[in-house]
């Protein structure tokens, strides 16, 4: 039927990002590709590369937006502490340090937009967590060349969604 659509194809990967200050952007990068692996996907996937706002300036973040060729888009604790009750692995001891109880898991979904889903809850390494979300909505400025892909995002709602087409 014309207007339906295959999920699977249509599905577009959210990378949600955390990291310590000055954490080496390999660190972050080989996270990424693990998360991705393990939920059988591929780099070209990605549409999004999130995080929390005080780590728009990170170097390892901002790198691993630009490794993946996609747009980086940052939130305010305050709307990411909005969605715990959807994380997978809320932390009493990230909230204490960032005012949220999660980063990436958080920052994930917020990319995703309303009715996504994780599919690669919180993974850690020594200095960063990654986790990733599935969103089947469009996803606004995906795959772009932008030479910045720095973006601050700060009120309650997604702007990063286009309303899909009917």
């Amino acid at each position: 039927m014309a207007g339906q659509i295959n999920n699977r194809r249509s599905s577009r990967l959210v990378l949600g990002l955390g990291c310590e200050r000055g954490t080496d952007t390999s660190e972050v990068i080989s996270l990424a590709e693990d998360a991705l692996k393990r939920c059988g996907r591929s780099a070209g996937d990605v549409v999004l590369v999130t995080s929390i706002d005080k780590r728009a300036s990170e170097p390892a973040v901002m790198e691993a937006a630009r490794h993946f060729g996609v747009p980086l888009h940052v939130f305010p604790a305050s709307l990411l502490e909005t969605l715990t009750p959807r994380l997978a692995t809320p932390s009493a001891i990230v909230f204490a340090h960032t005012g949220c109880h999660g980063v990436a898991e958080a920052a994930a979904l917020a990319g995703g937009g309303q009715g996504a889903e994780l599919i690669v809850p919180k993974l850690k390494s020594q200095n960063a967590t990654v986790a990733i979300a599935e969103s089947y909505q469009v996803l606004a400025g995906r795959r772009s060349d932008f030479e910045s892909t720095t973006s601050e995002i700060d009120s309650s709602a997604s702007p990063l969604l286009a309303e899909p087409r009917s």
